[in-house]
């Protein structure tokens, strides 16, 4: 993308709004179903293993499409992959509320997977350009965004179960406002990037720089998965927090994270991006530590709004160096990276139940914690 400024029409900070609202518009596509998830189980008489069945299709489609994505927007131009992807993530939205069986939805939700997926790539590859005509780092602010609607969506959510509204009609409002934003926003996209002058395989080994990027991914991914599927358990079965405050521990992350992404860049900026990984993951092993080693209400707040702020920068900075590798165009570097963490994503969360089960959760986050410390370790590597 180096050559983008000769072509360029529109002053920066346009392409930099347009970007913003992408990652806004994928943030709050996702976060939408999932507001709606519990109304959907008791719509459809889900059982809790059917549900369980049913959230592993979204993850599966993600998955699927990974390989496929980076080859996706290597050849056709992350701008056009960007506005297709994200229309048809936002076109399966209805679709999901329209499910009325669970082969249905598990069918759409595979789907939901794919376009969700190479839209991340897509608008990913995106925000890298954007942030090589600033000559700085501004990826985590496109994150931040990103988890900016994770909450504009859960307060819609709660206002549509309020009022009753279905969700079937809920999904079609949000998909109406992401159809008239993304049609606002595609004449500031950056400009399709040059093809690579060979041709491109769809499946392509990362070199060492790329993988150690993965594997600081993968790391971080596991701790979020850890957050997203066992805070509440932790703090129900460990903590033993009252019923009001069980879902305290997951919100602090949340809160922080978000927060973090706004920072992260600022940081970035004067200590280095070394520096700044080694740093989250001394944040996500204290706070982990600080869970595990006090597992009272307070300390173990205190020790998930730690972690959050030990998360928020990892991911982006990842990508924001996995884009500028010398070796592959961007949108394969980005795919490889995030496949790597993706697997860290998976495997997280039945690793905490299967260590849990053998000794106890505590034991699990202590070992989560380690990831913190392994990610420490790989920063240091890093050239």
């Amino acid at each position: 993308m180096s050559d983008l400024a000769i072509s360029l029409t529109q002053p920066r900070r346009a392409y930099r709004l347009a970007v913003s609202s992408l990652f806004f518009l994928q943030g709050l596509c996702f976060a939408s179903w999932a507001s709606r998830i519990p109304n959907i189980q008791q719509s459809l008489s889900l059982s809790d293993s059917q549900l369980g069945l049913v959230l592993l299709a979204l993850p599966l489609g993600s998955l699927l499409s990974l390989p496929l994505s980076g080859w996706l927007v290597t050849h056709f131009g992350s701008k056009r992959m960007a506005a297709n992807a994200l229309l048809l993530y936002g076109l399966l939205l209805p679709v999901i509320g329209l499910s009325n069986n669970i082969v249905l939805l598990i069918t759409t939700l595979v789907f939901f997977g794919v376009a969700g997926n190479t839209a991340n790539i897509a608008i990913n590859t995106q925000a890298v350009g954007v942030e090589l005509l600033y000559g700085r780092n501004i990826m985590a602010s496109f994150h931040g965004l990103w988890s900016l609607a994770g909450f504009t969506a859960a307060g819609v959510g709660a206002y549509m179960i309020g009022h009753g509204i279905i969700p079937l009609k809920h999904f079609v409002f949000v998909t109406a406002f992401i159809l008239v934003a993304l049609a606002a926003a595609l004449p500031y996209l950056l400009p399709a990037e040059e093809r690579p002058a060979t041709r491109q395989p769809i499946f392509v080994k990362p070199d060492r720089p790329l993988l150690l990027l993965g594997l600081i991914s993968f790391c971080c991914m596991i701790c979020e998965g850890a957050m997203a599927d066992w805070s509440g358990i932790y703090f129900g079965k460990v903590v033993q927090a009252d019923k009001h405050w069980i879902g305290a521990g997951y919100t602090a992350f949340m809160c922080t994270m978000a927060t973090g992404r706004f920072l992260a860049d600022w940081v970035t900026v004067r200590i280095g991006a070394r520096r700044t990984l080694a740093a989250s993951g001394l944040l996500i092993a204290l706070g982990l530590g600080l869970a595990a080693a006090l597992p009272y209400l307070v300390p173990a707040i205190i020790g998930f709004l730690i972690v959050g702020f030990g998360v928020s920068a990892v991911v982006p900075l990842v990508y924001s160096e996995a884009g500028r590798s010398a070796t592959m165009p961007a949108g394969m570097a980005l795919a490889a990276v995030s496949s790597i963490g993706f697997i860290g994503f998976l495997v997280g969360p039945p690793l905490i139940g299967l260590v849990a089960g053998l000794f106890s959760l505590r034991i699990s986050f202590i070992i989560i914690a380690l990831m913190g410390l392994t990610i420490v370790g790989l920063a240091r590597k890093k050239r």
